[in-house]
């Protein structure tokens, strides 16, 4: 990383915390990064346009934080967040959900006024979306 970049660390503090991960996607996130043999790699979560109520998550792992990304610290795995989809995701928590009709991270957003029914895609009061959605396929609506 070049002297110039910018990194903000992000304090464990629930309250001011910009993304919050529960104790069972840490572990998911923790024996991923040791199946793979990436232990010093963060998770990118990040929004991207699209999905059937407009905006939906994502997540990647990669080598190293990027220029001006928030890194979050949660109980030993990092995460970061882009300066675009901080504004998205400020005060959600990631969980992850193990169950027999479908598990996987699941995201818990405050900014969201209506979501995917399989949660992979949201609308905020901001998005500029019409009310019509657009269906993804493994969600009914």
């Amino acid at each position: 990383m070049a002297a110039n970049e910018e990194i903000i660390t992000q304090s464990e503090t629930p309250e001011t915390a910009v993304l919050s991960v529960t104790p069972a996607a840490v572990q998911v996130i923790q024996n991923l990064l040791k199946q793979r043999e990436i232990p010093d790699y963060v998770l990118r979560v990040f929004v991207s346009g699209g999905g059937c109520s407009g905006l939906q998550y994502g997540m990647a792992f990669e080598a190293a934080p990027r220029e001006f990304d928030t890194v979050v610290a949660a109980q030993g795995v990092r995460l970061v967040v882009d300066p675009t989809s901080i504004m998205y995701l400020q005060g959600a928590t990631i969980d992850y959900i193990d169950s027999l009709m479908g598990g996987g991270f699941r995201i818990d957003n405050p900014n969201a006024i209506s979501s995917c029914g399989c949660g992979h895609s949201f609308k905020t009061a901001d998005s500029g979306e019409d009310d019509q959605s657009r269906g993804c396929g493994s969600c009914s609506h």
